[in-house]
């Protein structure tokens, strides 16, 4: 066994590897940005795959997720009954008003009055953790105009997304950065 040196104490060996765990680490992170710099793909979700399993709000590497709920205005039908809002079975809309129907848990899918029965329905994205319930609702008996998207803006965009590798569907995958938003095209006349 060879000898230590004898000028070396405790402190200095433990300061030595940490300044050389930290070099290794800044080295890393180097090398993945310089990856991404040339990577010209994003990480999204194909609506059509989607099989609204929850793992989105679950799975993410953010807290709350990256995922979260859009509305395709011109497919929305403006519903005074929305089943992404409102639980289906509720009849009576005074009734429904009551904040235990409403499917979203954190309160992000909004609803204001437009004219007679009709409403619009608005997702406020700070306060969407993208668990799918209301996009399940909109595609079991509605039009389907709710849907899940990555939010560019504040998507870290990880080398392996940690939603796709959970994904039972494979409804995540990389989509060119000029194109990250994968969105329904149906409107509400045809």
């Amino acid at each position: 066994m060879p000898d230590r040196d004898p000028t070396l104490s405790r402190r200095d060996v433990l300061s030595k590897s940490a300044r050389t765990a930290g070099l290794l680490a800044a080295g890393g992170a180097l090398a993945t940005l310089l990856v991404r710099a040339d990577d010209n793909t994003v990480w999204q979700i194909d609506p059509f795959k989607c099989v609204q399993c929850g793992k989105c709000a679950t799975s993410c590497v953010l807290n709350p997720s990256a995922v979260k709920c859009l509305n395709a205005f011109p497919m929305c039908g403006y519903c005074n009954k929305c089943t992404g809002y409102l639980e289906a079975w509720v009849d009576n809309t005074r009734e429904a008003e009551a904040g235990e129907n409403h499917l979203c848990p954190t309160g992000a899918l909004k609803r204001k009055w437009v004219e007679k029965q009709y409403y619009e329905y608005t997702v406020d994205s700070a306060s969407c953790i993208g668990c799918a319930r209301c996009v399940k609702g909109c595609l079991e008996l509605g039009n389907g105009s709710l849907l899940l998207q990555i939010d560019q803006t504040i998507c870290v965009r990880c080398n392996q997304c940690s939603i796709a590798t959970v994904c039972p569907s494979a409804a995540i995958s990389r989509v060119p950065i000029s194109k990250p938003y994968i969105l329904v095209n149906k409107t509400r006349n045809g």
